[in-house]
This record gives C-alpha cells, sequence and structure tokens, in this order.
C-alpha cells in the first residue's frame, strides 16, 4: 500500500484561510506549480527559502508515493509589475550593453548553481515566459472574446469591475474592490485604463522597449500575471492542486492568476493556494539599497560583512528548516551560529547510529517517535516539530551509546531509516563528508583559535602572532572581539 493512504496531509489554504484536509484532484497524483524567479539579477535568499519551502514540500509527497509533477517557472521576458514600472531584464541590458538574453541567460545559471548548492530537487517542468508568448496571446484573445478585456491604443487590459459583477476579484487577498480603487495612487499610462485596478494583459512597446513581440495588437509584450496563468494551466491542467509562492505575491499576481484563468476557462484554478513568508536579516527587512542584504553565495563562500565566518550550504539549509514555512524568520550571525551547532549534532548523531549494536529486546518505543515524525509534516508540514522530533532521536542515540538503552535489530533498522529519511530525503540535508568538507575546515579553525587562545594566556605572543598570521597566508582572518575570537573565509 502507497504510504500517502496511510497519511492524512492538513495544509494551511490561504484561499479559505485555514487548514484543510489536503484531497488531490486525482487520487495518487499532484499538480504543483511554483512562481519562479525574475531572472535579471542573482537570485536572492528571500526567493531561496520559498523555494526551499517547496522542495521540502514536493520531498515529501514523493516519499509519500504520490506521483507529482512540480511546474516552476523562469520569468524571461520583460514586464512591467505597474503601469510606470521598470522592465528589469531590459533596463540591465541597457546599462549592461547586452542583450537581454544574455541577461536571462547569465542569472538563470546563478539561480541554478545556488539551488544545486542548497541541494534543490530539479523541477517536473521549469517552462519560461519567452517561450510560451504565443500561448499568452492566444489567451489574451480568449479573455478579450469572453468580453473581459478591452483594447486601446495597442494595449489589452483587463476588465476588473466586469469581471467583479459575477466574479470575486479579491477572492484569495480578501481585498474589497472598491476600497482598493479608493486608495489606488495615479499612475503615469493609467489614463488609458477604464478604472484603476485594470491590470496590462499586453503592453504596447515604446520604441526605447528592447524586449518585443508581435500580436494582434500591437508589436509589444505580455503582462507580468498572464505567463503564470497560461503556463501552469497547460502543464497542470485548467484545474489542479497546489499553487505555491512568496505572501508578497499574493495581491496582485495571485489574484489577477485566479482573474485570468476563471476569464479563460470559467472554473477557479487552483484547489490550494499556499504562500511561504518573509525572510529577515538582523531584525529588519532585506534590502539591498539599505545595504541590509546578503546573496546566499555569500554565505558559504564568506565573503561579507555581515557574518563572522562561512557557513554552509547544509547549516543554512537547516537554519531555515526550523521556522515554519509560513513563519517570519530572521536570520543572523547568531542564529546561524546556533543552527550550525544543532546541524553538527544531528550529524554526528547519524553517524553514530551506525555504531550502535542491536540487543534482544527493546527498550524505546520507536514506533511511536516515527509516527510524531510524520504526524509533525502531516500538519502543514511543521519542519520545526520535525526537526524537535528528530532531537528526540539523538536523545536515543546518546542513550544507545552509553547503553542506557536497548533496540532490536529490527527496531534498529526502522529507526535508522526512519531518522536517515526524514534528515537526508524529507529535508534535503547533507552529510558532514558530502558538504564540501566546510564543517570540517571550521572544526580545525577552532582548533588553531583555541591554541592560540592557549598561547595567549601564557604570553607566548610570538606563538599566537605566527597562528594568526599563518592562518591569514591561508585567507583566514581572525577577528578578536568581546565575545571571543570568529574567523572568515
Amino acid at each position: 500500500m502507497e504510504l500517502y493512504k496511510q497519511h492524512q496531509i492538513k495544509l494551511y489554504n490561504s484561499l479559505s484561510g485555514k487548514k484543510e484536509i489536503f484531497k488531490p484532484i486525482i487520487d495518487g497524483y499532484i499538480g504543483m506549480y511554483v512562481c519562479g524567479p525574475t531572472v535579471y539579477s542573482n537570485v536572492h535568499l528571500g526567493n531561496v527559502r520559498t523555494f526551499m519551502s517547496f522542495d521540502m514540500i514536493y520531498r515529501y509527497f514523493m516519499h509519500l508515493g504520490y506521483k507529482v509533477r512540480y511546474v516552476r517557472n523562469i520569468t524571461d521576458a520583460g514586464h512591467l509589475t505597474d503601469d510606470n514600472a521598470e522592465d528589469k531584464i531590459s533596463t540591465k541590458a541597457r546599462l549592461e550593453k547586452l542583450e537581454p538574453m544574455e541577461i536571462v541567460q547569465r542569472y538563470t545559471v546563478d539561480f541554478h548553481e545556488v539551488l544545486k548548492e542548497y541541494n534543490f530537487l530539479s523541477p517536473s517542468i521549469e517552462p519560461t515566459a519567452t517561450g510560451h508568448i504565443v500561448e499568452q496571446i492566444e489567451a489574451i484573445q480568449t479573455i478579450i472574446d469572453n468580453g473581459l478585456a478591452y483594447v486601446i491604443n495597442g494595449s489589452v487590459y483587463f476588465d476588473v469591475l466586469k469581471y467583479n459583477e459575477k466574479e470575486n476579484y479579491g477572492i484569495l487577498s480578501k481585498r474589497i474592490i472598491e476600497d482598493a480603487i479608493e486608495n489606488t495612487r495615479e499612475l503615469d499610462g493609467q489614463s488609458d485604463k477604464k478604472n484603476p485596478q485594470d491590470f496590462a494583459l499586453w503592453k504596447k512597446a515604446e520604441p526605447e522597449h528592447i524586449q518585443r513581440w508581435n500580436s494582434p495588437w500591437s508589436e509589444g509584450f505580455p503582462g507580468w500575471h498572464l505567463e503564470c496563468t497560461v503556463m501552469s494551466t497547460k502543464y497542470l491542467g485548467e484545474q489542479f492542486d497546489i499553487h505555491g509562492g512568496g505572501m508578497d505575491l499574493k495581491f496582485p499576481h495571485h489574484e489577477c492568476e485566479i482573474a485570468q484563468a476563471q476569464a479563460c476557462n470559467h472554473k477557479a484554478p487552483v484547489n490550494y493556494w499556499m504562500h511561504t513568508n518573509m525572510l529577515n536579516l538582523n531584525g529588519k527587512k532585506m534590502s539591498k539599497s539599505t545595504g541590509n542584504s546578503i546573496l546566499p553565495g555569500e554565505i558559504y563562500k564568506g565573503n561579507n560583512e555581515i557574518l563572522s565566518k562561512a557557513f554552509s550550504p547544509s547549516v543554512t539549509r537547516f537554519f531555515i528548516m526550523q521556522a515554519h514555512y509560513r513563519s517570519i524568520l530572521d536570520l543572523s550571525n547568531d542564529a546561524l551560529l546556533a543552527s550550525e551547532k544543532g546541524y553538527n549534532r544531528l550529524m554526528n548523531a547519524q553517524q553514530l547510529i551506525d555504531t550502535i549494536v542491536p540487543s534482544n529486546t527493546s527498550s524505546l518505543d520507536i514506533n511511536i517517535w516515527k509516527q510524531n515524525c510524520y504526524d509533525a509534516m502531516n500538519d502543514d508540514f511543521n519542519s520545526p516539530m520535525l526537526i524537535a522530533q528528530l532531537f528526540e532521536g539523538v536523545k536515543f542515540v546518546n542513550l544507545l551509546v552509553e547503553n542506557k538503552a536497548t533496540l532490536t535489530i529490527d527496531d534498529l533498522a526502522i529507526f535508522r531509516n526512519t531518522f536517515n529519511t526524514f534528515v537526508f530525503d524529507i529535508l534535503g540535508l547533507e552529510s558532514l563528508n558530502s558538504d564540501n568538507n566546510s564543517d570540517k575546515l571550521s572544526g580545525v579553525v577552532e582548533l588553531m583559535i583555541a591554541m592560540r587562545n592557549e598561547a595567549r594566556v601564557n604570553k607566548d605572543w610570538a606563538l599566537s602572532d605566527k597562528i594568526r598570521d599563518e592562518l591569514l597566508d591561508l585567507g583566514i582572518q581572525l577577528k578578536d572581539g568581546k565575545e571571543g575570537t570568529t574567523f572568515s573565509i
């Protein structure tokens, strides 16, 4: 029997605002779409958190035996998020005197390299916006034919008020359209619209706009929201199970996706909407303009001014998994240091399991512990609760190693398999040995710091300086502070 038949999953549905029992449209099959990156710059850590959460969810579904089609798009077409926003891909291309597709290629490669470092599984399909221009034009024509879009001066806009006569524009974000209209600021280019809340399905390109395609209405480009509606329904059907993304996309992006799909297919496109929460840095919102930001690669390479040392991808992944995907998470040096200690405890216990000698009897109830691990994941993919259970497993390991508890050979096999499954297959962590030896390096440097501290206590300043200078020659800089000595690479 497939595992999923033994486990009832409850997930939080942003559409209803509550946890619901998950029931896929087709038994044993799941269609899941997650909004991917706009590839005009290096992927930031907040995006990585969102994709990592859905990577964990994807892993768990597959562990339970579901056949999952996971679609995560690449936005490689320049678009405007509102009527006077910049087209970020074209702007970057113009600044660097490159073709837009050179920008797209560079940052798509960066995106994939970062996700590989963090041990992501690849999605089933990774479609691009530019690869689906024809389908987007066809969808726009369908919406026009259905009376819910209008053409003016070469651009096409979705008629929100007319749509709202029969449907609910605001069903996901819980916004009341009349209030939204009153609070809408005047934007350049809105004079063409029938009302301020209408959004672009197709924009006529200005002379300076680089990315442009022919259409029945003008030479231009599709609106931002349209690509996800088109690609999700093309690969998952007019109705599918799960649509995910960061909570910042709930409005207007996901709200507009629902409206477009309803206008095309006359049915709600998604049964369960899932949204991840924000990632802060040192208690504040991440922002490049204020300098309060850090790239994923800067964390594991250590080339930053925010953290005291480099932290391996698995330590960072473990840190992210310690918070529920719907909770705000605050990244800081202290938080990563604590996560590193926790990660090392987990990995040391995992290695010790193989040294345990089975007994004729079991004094630990492994099946209850195993069920608790599943119960955590079945409760809206509660990774922090799962990690708490894994640390209960660490306690078991210590008891077993110290001969204060026993397990039979069968129970030991269940324990080892369950521990490894949740640590590696579902949380997606990698062992100490496979994590680029960064943890071993940290251990060696910490040993050298301890030797240097001892030399300083003994007033052996020559040895103290020698250790510091030779580490510096190797690219490892020691930093002495009130809390002790830290290092960066």
